[in-house]
């Protein structure tokens, strides 16, 4: 190999290993403890369970066929609120995205029915806080309260620039995902009950 394409080689080859390093993070902001999410997505809870969930091949690939997202945790942890009179009230459940500016994390509250009692976004990065905290101004996650797993979740119109619509969507999303998981991992097993 001669020396000019032994340099071109290696070039193309430190190319490669520094492409993940174009992805940057910064350091994270959390606007609520995963305490105070739960408490306050769960209002009217007085008795508090843990329900893991492990998807089965078949309800991942309800979820995949539904929203087009593919759940790949190993299980997801619900959080079930139940009354005095042992009801459940809601359910929440936290996920994540990872986007190139670095993580969202959001807690998703579900009534009995599967659909959204509430929605926060929990932590994310400094860089990111710029572009979400228009969508948290104006509390952008109260409009898909009361939608199923098959709601339209899309950002409405006046979400801002393209990077708030952008994490708008992803936050939307999130939301969506959470209302799949539990229906499909916790209602139709019955497990909520």
């Amino acid at each position: 190999m001669t020396r000019p394409v032994r340099l071109a080689a290696t070039a193309l080859v430190a190319l490669a290993l520094a492409a993940p390093a174009l992805a940057h993070i910064t350091p994270p902001v959390v606007l609520a403890s995963d305490r105070d999410a739960i408490v306050g997505l769960l209002a009217g809870a007085r008795r508090f369970f843990v329900r893991e969930v492990r998807l089965t091949p078949a309800e991942k690939q309800t979820i995949r066929q539904q929203t087009g997202w593919s759940p790949d945790d190993d299980f997801y942890r619900f959080y079930i609120g139940r009354d005095d009179q042992g009801r459940v009230v809601a359910a929440t459940v936290f996920l994540t995205e990872f986007t190139i500016h670095g993580p969202v994390r959001v807690a998703v509250s579900l009534g009995p029915d599967g659909k959204v009692k509430g929605a926060t976004v929990v932590e994310l990065t400094e860089e990111t806080y710029g572009w979400v905290k228009p969508l948290l101004d104006r509390q952008f996650a109260r409009e898909y309260v009361g939608r199923d797993a098959r709601g339209p979740f899309a950002v409405s119109a006046g979400g801002g620039d393209s990077m708030t619509q952008f994490y708008g969507q992803v936050i939307a999303s999130l939301i969506q995902r959470a209302a799949m998981l539990y229906e499909v991992g916790v209602i139709k097993r019955g497990d909520a009950a």
